[in-house]
């Protein structure tokens, strides 16, 4: 069995935050010839990252664009420095307006 760490980044639809998350990857050998990948983040097996799974950990969007392995070690300049900024407290207001009566 092979295993190998990835590093997979991503940039959230929403508040444009970027991160990266990293994985263990165990390559399988089946008995029969069969061939697989198995994915583990802290330990637990987790499906493979996919961008309309991740949820941002900024302002919980479930929608994320996933870059390129090393994508973010090759462009310093989209990780902004320190630790990512705690959620608007601020309820969002609805968009639909209260009826009057």
């Amino acid at each position: 069995m092979e295993e190998e760490r990835r590093t997979v980044p991503f940039e959230c639809r929403s508040c444009w935050h970027v991160w990266e998350e990293d994985y263990l990857v165990r390559h399988v050998h089946g008995r029969h010839g069969v061939e697989g990948e198995v994915w583990i983040r802290g330990g637990v097996a987790v499906p493979p990252p996919s961008p309309s799974v991740v949820v941002c950990p900024r302002c919980g969007c479930q929608g994320a664009v996933m870059f390129p392995d090393g994508y973010l070690a090759r462009h310093p300049e989209l990780v902004r420095a320190g630790e990512p900024a705690p959620p608007d407290p601020t309820p969002l207001l609805s968009p639909v307006p209260k009826r009057l009566y």
